[in-house]
């Protein structure tokens, strides 16, 4: 290596200089701390915490959607209930002119279509078209009582992003009140307000798109009730048309 610097003329002084340069600044690079992340400490608790006053009202939003869902699930399992026989036992009781059996049947079987055969029957010796008004009626009635408390929902698929929005409101006066106050644009300083600013928005977001959503996945329930009501009516209208055996 030495013959190598002196037949290309170098100093070897000149050599030694930079070698010497070479080790300090690796020492210095060595001698650098490693800065690291901090541990994400933050989870989804403390995350809401930071949305500020707003996230009160949304959270009760949020619960009470839930609420309205699991109710109106449970109501909504036992008003589709199938039971295949019902009508067929339905339409040999009646034939056979046992309408308290009848009743007392569409009474036990505590679904929306037995309800409205049971307005049926009691109205069995009027008119035709009276014995449908009635069941209509009824039927009407059954489906009011399914749709209960659907519109909490309706309003808070509505409101929860309005909410959202005056929490990004006041997030923004946050962020302008810290400045004036600091003279400073420091992320420091406005990290605050944009905490409020961002996680009220999203919040508001993600309730009202969750209401929005249960409100639909309900109402299309709700729309096959009403559906297997009208196909079981016309076939109660069918069986008092059939000539007694």
């Amino acid at each position: 290596m030495l013959g190598l610097i002196l037949q290309t003329g170098i100093n070897p002084s000149t050599v030694a200089g930079v070698v010497d340069t070479l080790k300090q600044a690796s020492a210095g690079i060595a001698d650098v701390p490693v800065t690291t992340l901090p541990d994400d400490s933050y989870n989804l608790l403390s995350m809401v915490v930071k949305g500020g006053v707003m996230m009160i009202p949304l959270a009760i939003l949020f619960l009470l959607s839930i609420y309205v869902m699991v109710e109106r699930l449970i109501v909504l399992s036992r008003a589709s209930k199938r039971n295949d026989g019902f009508v067929a036992s339905i339409k040999d009781l009646v034939q056979k002119g046992n309408l308290d059996a009848a009743r007392a049947m569409c009474k036990n079987n505590q679904t929306p279509i037995g309800t409205m055969i049971d307005k049926g029957i009691s109205r069995i010796g009027q008119p035709m078209t009276e014995i449908r008004e009635a069941m209509v009626e009824a039927a009407t009635v059954e489906i009011g009582k399914l749709e209960k408390n659907l519109s909490i929902l309706n309003i808070t698929g509505r409101i929860a992003p309005m909410f959202g929005f005056i929490g990004t409101i006041i997030g923004v006066i946050k962020i302008f009140y810290d400045i004036a106050l600091m003279k400073t644009v420091e992320i420091e300083v406005i990290s605050t307000g944009l905490y409020e600013k961002m996680v009220s928005s999203g919040g508001g977001l993600v309730v009202g798109v969750l209401a929005f959503i249960l409100y639909h996945v309900l109402n299309a329930r709700i729309d096959k009730v009403a559906h297997r009501m009208e196909e079981e009516k016309m076939h109660f209208l069918d069986i008092l048309n059939e000539p007694a055996h």
